[in-house]
């Protein structure tokens, strides 16, 4: 895995050794921010499930302000530590070892407001609705903050959950993206 463009074009990420992450394939994540286009430069973003960390990373090096990692595997959390210092990022991060539920909640208590969410939980577990609900339950999606979710092909998501709407949705052989914002945008 690398780095694809921006400050840090180039660096290589590890992944987490002997676990069962799916870091999140090259081609998938140079379409992923083909379709977002540029990053502000006050972009908060949260990165749950974040295996390596290479989505976020991502994400700074196209220069979003600051991005904070959700995991809870000890040796996920040791990787993305490893990531942010070998790409001289860690000054625009924060790293949580924690599941997603308590982390949300701790993130909420801070009042951040992110501006992009992605979600890569571990495929066949049934958590992204559980994560959606999850953020929904607080507040920590900005007004024009964007979801994003890597989930299996086979599962199909609705257009719309809760109070997000489906925006796009892109097909990558056996994994897709799909994208959602507040419906009251």
């Amino acid at each position: 895995m690398r780095v694809i463009s921006g400050t840090k074009k180039g660096y290589k990420i590890k992944a987490p050794k002997g676990q069962d992450t799916r870091p999140t394939k090259d081609r998938i994540k140079e379409s992923l921010f083909n379709i977002l286009g540029d990053i502000s430069s006050e972009s908060m973003v949260l990165d749950l499930y974040a295996g390596s960390g290479s989505i976020g990373i991502e994400f700074l090096s196209r220069g979003a302000c600051k991005a904070y990692f959700v995991d809870r595997s000890y040796l996920s959390v040791k990787t993305i530590k490893e990531n942010l210092r070998h790409t001289k990022l860690e000054d625009n991060s924060k790293v949580m070892k924690s599941d997603f539920a308590k982390a949300i909640g701790l993130l909420d208590k801070e009042n951040i407001k992110f501006n992009y969410i992605f979600i890569d939980p571990p495929f066949g577990q049934n958590l992204i609705i559980k994560t959606l609900k999850r953020i929904l339950e607080v507040d920590i999606l900005s007004k024009d903050g964007l979801i994003i979710i890597e989930h299996e092909k086979d599962l199909i998501l609705k257009e719309k959950i809760d109070s997000l709407k489906r925006i796009d949705y892109r097909s990558y052989g056996n994994e897709c993206l799909s994208f959602y914002i507040q419906n009251s945008r």
